[in-house]
């Protein structure tokens, strides 16, 4: 086993994802600290050394060639809970398994996070993509951030409104050679029941209306049985889900833009985004541009529950790379040029790239 902090040579990166992909970093190193995180992370910087965090290693596409830097692995744990009025403050270490404080969250009756259910990584990369699902996301819920500021050298504590905060996006993706994420603070509702339900599948499922609020563990359990029905949770058996979860976010179109789609595809499915613009499901485009579930391109495909997800059914069980990354980008280039072709709308990823693009 290697020890915390020390540093080693070639180590392929991965295993340490879960599309199974990529080549190795130059360097690797594991923190399990918060002080050991800043330590190497700043004494790279101070060698000029690139850097390279991983978290849960989840939403990352490494390339081929690796990383020609230093890997710092996030392995800091610890979760501290504060009462706040009708509020928990409930602040985790960014090495924290995201599913198994969301778990802790609902066992407590801590509401706000529930259908955040089985989404796989560590907690740090949670504000970096405002992750989001099932109506919720945790721009909705986050308190504060504490980071390292790469360019100040300084740990500072960021309240969640200074953390630009937007559909799939933060300060924190924008700048990601500059925040390192070291903890995250949510305010949560001290209370059995799930926020207002807000997706209308999940609604279905749980057989209530729109805008009603469920018994947290039934909203928790009901956003895992349809995450596994889409391969969204991670399972050793299932190769649908070695993949880095939605490939392409939903596009939000302008007004002008969603006319000149209307024209191209009458009645095409949307949600209000406010000022005129829409959002549109990227699944619905995809399939509809000829990318079924299923569909394959060598090693690699479409996953054949979820239409967003690129998968690397080999890696699964494995920790090596059957296919390379340049497959994925291949197929997942084929299908926003389809996309493109078709609609006249462009995809954009939402795993980063490290050391690729499409």
């Amino acid at each position: 086993m290697r020890a915390a902090g020390t540093r080693a040579e070639g180590v392929l990166l991965a295993p340490y994802t879960t599309l199974r992909l990529g080549g190795p970093a130059k360097a690797f190193a594991e923190a399990d600290t918060a002080h050991e995180l800043v330590r190497l992370v700043a004494e790279a910087d101070r060698a000029g050394e690139p850097v390279l965090v991983l978290g849960g290693g989840s939403n990352l596409v490494v390339a081929d060639e690796g990383f020609d830097g230093l890997a710092v692995r996030v392995a800091a744990t610890g979760v501290s809970v504060v009462a706040d009025g009708d509020r928990m403050l409930v602040t985790a270490e960014a090495g924290e398994d995201w599913d198994a404080l969301v778990r802790r969250c609902v066992t407590e009756g801590w509401s706000g996070v529930e259908c955040l259910s089985g989404i796989p990584g560590l907690v740090g990369s949670t504000p970096i993509q405002n992750v989001g699902a099932y109506g919720q996301d945790v721009s909705q819920t986050i308190a504060g951030v504490r980071v390292y500021d790469r360019r100040r050298g300084e740990v500072l504590d960021l309240p969640a409104a200074d953390c630009g905060f937007s559909y799939r996006h933060s300060v924190f993706k924008e700048a990601l050679d500059r925040y390192v994420v070291l903890a995250v603070t949510y305010a949560l509702e001290r209370t059995p029941k799930s926020g207002p339900i807000a997706y209308a599948e999940l609604a279905k499922t749980l057989g209530v209306r729109l805008g009603e609020r469920v018994r947290l563990t039934d909203a928790r359990a009901a956003v895992l049985d349809l995450r596994r029905s889409k391969g969204m949770v991670l399972d050793p058996d299932d190769p649908d889900t070695c993949s880095a979860g939605s490939f392409f976010t939903n596009p939000v179109l302008s007004a002008r833009e969603a006319a000149e789609l209307e024209l191209r595809a009458p009645g095409f499915p949307r949600w209000d985004a406010g000022d005129g613009a829409v959002k549109v499901p990227a699944a619905w485009l995809i399939e509809h541009a000829g990318f079924p579930k299923g569909y394959q391109r060598g090693p690699v495909r479409i996953s054949t529950k979820h239409t967003l997800a690129l998968t690397h059914p080999g890696g699964v069980g494995r920790g090596y790379a059957e296919a390379t990354t340049a497959d994925l980008l291949a197929l997942a280039r084929e299908v926003r040029d389809g996309v493109a072709a078709k609609f006249g709308v462009r995809l954009v990823n939402e795993p980063i790239m490290v050391g690729c693009a499409l």
